[in-house]
């Protein structure tokens, strides 16, 4: 059994750094800011930034370096890593040894941005701590400034209850409308007003961290809504005399036949916001009042923001990084459409995706275009689908596969072939749980010894709304029992320890971004079995629990308790009651 690692408070009561007392005001100041324990201490005033670097060092077994120090400034390397990089990661280079880099970092957690950068330097690194002040001045020369992100508003630009449709648009498309016999706008040139209220929802769209563009035809208006952190949010009511114009001019921008309206459409728009190109996946079904049309907003940087960053609890994250570096088997992640599978799965390619290895895989769409990997289109109307994309990817010699969906047989024993015969295969399924995969396969037709033989681990998960920092913890009149019941929390544990949501201008419901709750089930020998004597789910579900396994309401009640949401949105997403 590995051994466990000191916490930082324990290590730095025992350095004499600071006392029990002090160690649980900062353990209170972090629950209340969302902030990690030595940021907490540190705010508070209580030790400085270079005890937390030393002691952060101490527990992850690395070495702390001191940049103040003339010999180690010597040895940094300001060619090694671009300007760029050392900016955005606050990441220093100070020279090779023993065949690796040795690199200053501040966050020893940050294990995406190593990954990224042992692949930029093609060898190896070693990270050694340093504080992020120190960092950050020998890079910009003293100045502590937080560079701005591309592309990402500070503050949202939609204001609530303002009309998309000016008066000068209004007035504009009623005169066009007069002037034509056929009652039809341009909608192919810029000045079109059409064309600058189309560009005016997809901005304000990507600016607002919108996921998806809902324009759903009504029988007296045209509904626009904005779905936001997983939630529909009505934006605007458009004229109806609009509704062609607008549909046209979207199905041009997306390489649609405009005139066919009588079958669903699938098209893709490219547009550049604040400089950043942003992809939008679009979809026009014919419905009762008008063509409905959704755009899903795809960005650059939506599956690179780290495993980390996902949501993964330290147990969960260590067993995710151990399954997705074997050399053979089939990793399944699992839930319905909309609760971050992709994200996901790209997160582990990202990972995984370095000069050594040949990554393929078989999509229908490609979301997201990644260097390095070989990405395959599906092409139904011309036979290039996914069972002769995977049978054309075995004889291309591969190290990782991702199959976009198993979705029948055919593509199921195609994808445990390939991983019974040495390859890691990545794919997703949808299933509500992740001990239902293995009845799931079987249903399809797969024979259950090589479901059984085959599977390496399946993960469930759920897109849980994070509370804003403008939250507060919640009194004992707010709590309410029945959620707390069902994420089986007592009040007594809860008081102090959850938080309720805090409107503000930032985030006007008290949530902002989302992370993802999990299920993560590794086989082995007992669930094996009852895989292959095509046992009920519940039965591997009991098993998968006694073997370690923690089902989403548990993960979910792990992030109430650490103030990273509330018992409502838990249920919301993990409870069928």
């Amino acid at each position: 059994m590995a051994r466990s690692r000191k916490k930082l408070g324990q290590i730095l009561v025992a350095q004499g750094a600071i006392n029990a007392q002090q160690a649980d005001m900062g353990l209170k100041h972090a629950q209340e800011t969302g902030k990690r324990l030595g940021e907490a201490l540190v705010d508070l005033e209580i030790i400085d930034e270079m005890q937390v670097i030393k002691a952060l060092a101490a527990q992850y077994g690395m070495k702390y370096v001191d940049l103040s120090n003339e010999k180690i400034k010597k040895l940094i390397d300001e060619d090694a890593l671009d300007k760029g990089v050392m900016k955005k990661h606050l990441v220093l280079a100070l020279g090779k040894s023993g065949g690796k880099m040795r690199l200053a970092i501040h966050d020893p957690m940050d294990l995406e941005m190593l990954d990224n950068l042992r692949f930029r330097l093609n060898m190896d690194v070693e990270p050694m701590l340093a504080t992020k002040t120190q960092i950050r001045n020998y890079i910009e020369g003293g100045s502590a400034s937080a560079p701005a992100v591309p592309g990402v508003s500070n503050a949202p630009s939609m204001t609530e209850g303002e009309s998309l449709v000016t008066d000068s648009i209004d007035r504009s498309i009623d005169r066009s409308l007069d002037r034509s016999m056929d009652r039809s706008i341009d909608v192919s040139s810029e000045d079109s007003p059409v064309v600058k209220l189309v560009n005016r929802i997809l901005d304000e769209a990507v600016r607002n961290r919108t996921s998806d563009i809902h324009i759903e035809p009504m029988g007296d208006r045209v509904r626009l809504r904005y779905r936001i952190d997983g939630v529909c949010i009505e934006r605007d009511n458009l004229p109806k005399r609009m509704q062609n114009a607008i549909l046209s001019r979207l199905k041009l921008m997306a390489g649609m036949n405009i005139a066919e309206k009588r079958i669903p459409q699938d098209g893709r728009i490219k547009i550049f916001v604040d400089e950043v190109g942003i992809d939008f996946r679009v979809s026009a079904c014919p419905a009762y009042h008008g063509e409905s049309v959704v755009l899903r907003i795809l960005r650059p940087d939506a599956v690179r923001i780290g495993l980390v960053n996902l949501g993964f609890e330290p147990e969960n994250l260590d067993v995710f990084n151990k399954i997705i570096r074997r050399p053979n088997g089939i990793f399944l992640v699992t839930g319905p459409t909309g609760s971050g599978k992709t994200t996901t799965l790209y997160s582990a390619l990202d990972v995984l995706n370095r000069p050594d290895r040949k990554i393929i895989t078989a999509e229908d769409p490609v979301e997201y275009n990644f260097d390095g990997i070989n990405q395959c289109q599906v092409r139904e109307s011309i036979g290039f689908t996914f069972p002769s994309i995977l049978r054309s990817m075995l004889r291309q010699a591969p190290n990782v596969i991702l199959v976009g969906e198993i979705r029948d047989k055919e593509v199921g024993e195609i994808a445990i072939q390939a991983a019974l015969t040495g390859h890691l295969v990545f794919s997703t399924l949808h299933t509500n749980d992740a001990p239902s995969a293995m009845t799931r396969l079987i249903d399809m037709g797969i024979k259950p010894f090589l479901v059984a033989s085959s599977i390496q681990a399946v993960m469930a998960q759920r897109l849980i709304r994070v509370l804003h920092k403008s939250k507060r913890l919640a009194t004992e009149d707010e709590l309410d029992h029945k959620y707390l019941s069902l994420i089986n929390l007592s009040a007594e544990e809860a008081l102090g320890r959850v938080y309720t949501p805090v409107g503000c201008e930032e985030a006007p419901g008290g949530y902002k971004g989302r992370k993802a709750i999990f299920e993560m089930m590794v086989m082995n020998s007992e669930i094996r079995e009852l895989a292959f004597q095509q046992a009920p789910s519940s039965k591997i579900r009991h098993a998968a629990v006694a073997s370690g396994m923690k089902e989403l309401v548990e993960d979910g009640r792990l992030k109430v308790l650490n103030g990273v949401t509330t018992p409502e949105e838990i249920a919301r997403v993990s409870q069928s009651e």
